[in-house]
């Protein structure tokens, strides 16, 4: 989709009318900037990477970064230009984005990092992914790093005979998920529980597909697990069940749910509610998000996006998600299929009911497999965001970025073309297609005649319908006077539109 890049003044009206022709706006759209507050869509300088980021984890201040890559590089830079070494692994500051010393090579296998979790006390990195060293030490597709230094934790050596695609942690208890068949050299089909020092713990399950996505809610007594699988313990249940922490046994299953060819890449959850991150192997297949309930495992909602989610994060009420959604017409706030594949990467929903928010910041697919954004990871105030896209906002950026919660700092895009719709004695009315902002439904629209401010309209509109607008100024006539428009979100502000002149009709005309 072709989105355009977006700045601030106030002033008095004089004596004018304002009309405001809008075509019938926002179906659904025109309250998705109500409700829950949304991070800005402005994204905070960051550094990148040379290869695709596939998972984030943020503990004590840190993100920490896995993917399959060898170089990253500062914010603005360019592919080749000041890069730095980082085998798959990288770590930055949370706040400032700063790149950190701590950087252990990732090697052997697939040469690459999966999976990133932190212990519960947040004393521990777990590493999975496919990688036989952690820089000359010989591993099994498993490691674990101690947070206060950095260094390798010589005691976590469990061995996975696969990729390692997914990790969660309890009070006592690593569990991996992945394509595997073996941990320590027992059997362990896509999934296993291992303790803090790697030896393997009794909790067994057989799936028959790749693990892609674990969620622990020990309170409830239920891990929850998602990904390709089509059997779990000898019964058909597909892409998502609920294990039995300690045994491995079926808690739960959610019939109905996801259909055939509708897998799941990521979970996550809040205090009380889980949310699930679906793609659709063919064309209308499920791909959307759903909400479902911790305590009875109840379906809260489910969107009806087309475009395969691959992550999912939750903050303050607001469901964030990478996707390459191009069809959310039957989603509350959504938007409809667009001429050219128009894609949106990057949505926010509210995690009550499900309604598309006014948060629109976009990558492109990007490298590998197009997909754009592949993990979203909170990491206090700001969303990180990776993947394989190459831009962010139509600006290059390669497989890292952020947003903050504040301050708002982009304008909306550029003023409008003001256009003469009708020119009466007296009486000039101007029109113009409304702009739109990223993160801002509702905009205003300032007018200036002979430079000076005359009416500030406002009006809502989103990427994929921009009402028109007219205002009619009362002068005298046969005046002739020059009209600027900007275009303002209540804190940044475009620059003012080219000039047009217009005389007045005389009297009579």
């Amino acid at each position: 989709m072709h989105l355009r890049n977006r700045r601030t003044r106030i002033g008095t009206a004089a004596s004018t009318a304002v009309f405001l022709a809008a075509t019938s706006l926002l179906s659904a759209g025109a309250a998705a900037a109500d409700g829950e507050k949304t991070m800005t869509a402005d994204p905070l300088q960051t550094w990148q990477t040379d290869g695709i980021v596939w998972s984030l984890e943020y503990v004590r201040g840190v993100v920490y970064v896995g993917g399959s890559f060898g170089k990253v590089r500062p914010p603005g830079a360019k592919p080749g230009e000041k890069e730095v070494t980082r085998t798959n692994f990288a770590a930055f500051d949370a706040a400032t984005g700063a790149l950190l010393p701590c950087a252990h090579s990732f090697t052997g296998g697939e040469n690459t990092v999966r999976a990133l979790k932190a212990s519960r006390d947040g004393k521990v990195l777990y590493v999975g992914g496919s990688f036989g060293k952690v820089d000359e030490t010989g591993v099994g597709s498993t490691a674990a790093l101690n947070t206060a230094d950095c260094s390798l934790r010589k005691e976590f050596r469990p061995i996975a005979s696969a990729t390692v695609r997914a990790i969660e942690t309890t009070d006592s208890a690593v569990y991996l998920g992945g394509d595997f068949t073996l941990v320590n050299n027992q059997t362990r089909n896509s999934i296993a529980a291992v303790r803090p020092d790697g030896s393997l713990l009794p909790f067994k399950a057989d799936i028959d597909l790749p693990v892609r996505a674990l969620v622990a809610a020990p309170e409830h007594g239920k891990i929850l697990v998602g990904g390709d699988f089509v059997e779990v313990n000898e019964n058909l249940i597909h892409a998502l069940v609920a294990l039995h922490p300690s045994t491995g046994a079926t808690v739960s299953e959610f019939p109905l749910w996801l259909p055939a060819r509708s897998v799941v890449k990521a979970l996550t959850r809040d205090e009380n509610n889980f949310y699930v991150a679906a793609e659709g192997r063919g064309t209308g297949v499920f791909d959307g998000r759903i909400a479902g309930r911790l305590s009875d495992n109840a379906l809260l909602w489910k969107d009806n996006c087309r475009g395969a989610t691959q992550a999912v994060a939750v903050h303050k009420g607001v469901v964030y998600s990478g996707s390459h959604a191009h069809n959310c017409d039957h989603t509350p706030g959504g938007f409809p299929e667009h001429e050219g594949g128009n894609r949106q990467h990057l949505l926010a929903q509210s995690a009550r009911d499900m309604r598309i928010q006014h948060w629109f910041p976009d990558t492109n697919g990007g490298t590998g497999e197009g997909q754009g954004p592949r993990v979203l990871e909170v990491a206090g105030e700001i969303l990180w965001a990776g993947g394989e896209f190459t831009t962010v906002n139509e600006k290059p950026q390669q497989s890292l970025t952020r947003f903050a919660a504040a301050p708002d700092t982009g304008a909306p895009e550029a003023a409008p073309t003001l256009t003469v719709k009708e020119n009466k004695a007296g009486k000039v009315t101007l029109g113009w297609r409304t702009a739109w902002d990223r993160d801002d439904a509702e905009l205003t629209y300032r007018i200036y005649r002979d430079g000076v401010l005359v009416a500030s309209p406002k009006q809502r509109s989103v990427w994929w319908n921009r009402p028109d607008m007219t205002y009619t100024d009362t002068v005298a006539p046969g005046s002739r006077h020059t009209y600027r428009i900007a275009v303002t979100d209540g804190r940044n502000t475009s620059p003012r539109s080219e000039r047009l002149s217009v005389t007045a009709a005389a009297g009579g005309q």
